[in-house]
């Protein structure tokens, strides 16, 4: 495998971690930041879905920090319990999940085929961006967070998509040294 490569696929790696690391923080720091409304994770998840018509998603709390994610298949938005029970800041993060159900409820296209294509791959950026624009303007438009919540919940919402954006372009680095790798065997 030449080498330029193989620093490419470390620097990604690097890179995955330290945005793994800043998003821990940034979770950990706004989840100290209580929100003006008092209200869940769990709540205002509900609050967004009932909002847009939506009663047939369930809010289930899920094991594990960070855990949280929508299955389409269930209908179930699953929040980790810092997140179902929080009322904080970093609970924006059940918002952002519900983003999901809405791209569900539209039939998204691009949630569509992602749901179709998983496991086999993951088209995550177009589908985690609108799902967090989504949830951002639900909650510009319902005010249950004060204009100051709204700028960390934004930025809270920004270090998690990143991490997406650095898991995108880690496979597509690790794609290119199996392509190189093939290529160097089929020569032989």
């Amino acid at each position: 495998m030449p080498a330029d490569i193989l620093l490419i696929s470390l620097v990604f790696m690097f890179a995955g971690i330290i945005a793994q690391f800043r998003l821990k923080g940034k979770f950990s720091e706004y989840g100290k930041i209580a929100t003006s409304g008092g209200l869940s994770g769990k709540e205002v998840a509900e609050k967004l879905l009932h909002g847009n018509g939506i009663y047939d998603v369930s809010v289930v709390s899920v094991s594990g920090f960070l855990s949280d994610h929508y299955d389409p298949s269930k209908k179930t938005v699953n929040l980790g319990p810092d997140v179902y029970e929080g009322k904080n800041i970093a609970a924006a993060v059940a918002v952002h999940e519900c983003g999901h159900a809405l791209q569900h409820a539209a039939a998204y296209s691009m949630l569509t085929l992602r749901t179709a294509l998983v496991p086999a791959v993951q088209i995550t950026l177009p589908v985690e961006f609108d799902a967090s624009a989504r949830a951002l303007k639900w909650l510009d438009q319902s005010r249950i967070t004060a204009p100051g919540e709204q700028k960390k919940a934004k930025d809270a919402l920004k270090w998690a998509a990143l991490t997406y954006v650095v898991a995108a372009l880690a496979s597509i680095a690790l794609l290119i040294q199996y392509i190189l790798i093939y290529q160097g065997r089929s020569r032989n």
